[in-house]
């Protein structure tokens, strides 16, 4: 999904608000997200009626692209 609008909901594992806002995709279909390390966090990615949660985190060996996030 190229360049298309998505509302992006982002909370620490506090409760604490981190981004709740549109957000653009990429020419890549990707959203370019920055979080502050050494967190965990809470996601959720809403696009036309569908929805993707999930729980990331930023420690030091996790995973810096995450691909396995599906709007249903």
């Amino acid at each position: 999904m190229v360049e298309e609008d998505f509302d992006v909901y982002i909370e620490d594992i506090d409760g604490n608000l981190i981004l709740d806002e549109k957000v653009k995709s990429q020419t890549n279909g990707f959203l370019d997200l920055w979080l502050p390390r050494d967190k965990t966090y809470r996601i959720k990615i809403e696009y036309d009626g569908k929805v993707a949660e999930s729980e990331i985190s930023t420690f030091e060996n996790d995973g810096t692209c995450i691909t396995n996030m599906q709007l249903t």
